[in-house]
């Protein structure tokens, strides 16, 4: 996009933590394939911040930003023999809504300001929970596109524009964005009860993540290294 900036960052693994739990390890009473989703995420919308005593770090496939480090891997605290599945998977939901506001103040520490937050792409059609939480954990607005294979579309739009009106496309990228492109979006407020439990058990996230990734203990590496033998 002429005269625009694209600072590119990210987590290494968001939506692939929540299928890594549903394939591997939530029991079978919980259902399979879309209905463990939908059972989990409605017994998981009932908890408070805090209320399951479950903490994750969400690094199941390394820490992207801001660590760079994919040594690093998930982990799970609080865990008791009366710990339930939805549990489980509310603590993997806060714990990418973590990364996320880690993410959003690395930009921000570096002098880039976020003035918006939108999702897109298949967790925002499908995972009302974790935009919330999201909202609530960031304390920010969310807006979810509903367009169906956002990427795909990006990647037409774009394809639309290099062929040009020509044939058949558009002069440029915003003539494509603003014919191809969707604008209705679904927001998501943060929850001023919970966003102020969350700014506490930020604070825990970021112990956790300053101990296990910055210097604390090289459990995890050395675990990567018996694994790899």
């Amino acid at each position: 996009m002429p005269g625009v900036f694209g600072y590119e960052a990210g987590q290494a693994s968001v939506g692939d933590i929540f299928q890594w739990f549903v394939r591997s390890a939530a029991p079978a009473r919980v259902g399979t394939g879309d209905a463990a989703y939908e059972t989990l995420e409605e017994q998981a919308g009932r908890l408070r911040p805090g209320e399951a005593g479950v903490m994750a770090l969400d690094w199941w496939n390394g820490c992207r930003t801001p660590l760079v480090d994919a040594d690093l891997s998930g982990l799970l605290v609080g865990l008791t023999v009366a710990t339930e599945p939805y549990e489980i998977y509310r603590a993997l939901l806060e714990s990418t809504a973590f990364g996320t506001r880690r993410v959003i103040e690395t930009f921000e520490a570096g002098g880039v300001t976020v003035t918006e937050v939108i999702a897109c792409g298949g967790l925002a059609e499908r995972n009302a929970l974790l935009l919330q939480l999201t909202a609530d954990i960031i304390g920010r607005e969310v807006l979810a596109s509903p367009v169906q294979h956002a990427s795909a579309v990006g990647a037409a739009i774009y394809a639309a524009a290099a062929a040009g009106e020509s044939a058949g496309g558009y002069v440029d990228l915003r003539a494509a964005i603003r014919r191809m492109g969707g604008t209705e979006r679904t927001a998501y407020r943060p929850r001023p009860a919970e966003q102020r439990l969350y700014e506490s058990l930020y604070r825990d996230y970021l112990d956790l993540a300053r101990h296990f990734g910055e210097g604390g203990t090289t459990l995890m590496k050395r675990l990567r290294r018996l694994r790899a033998g």
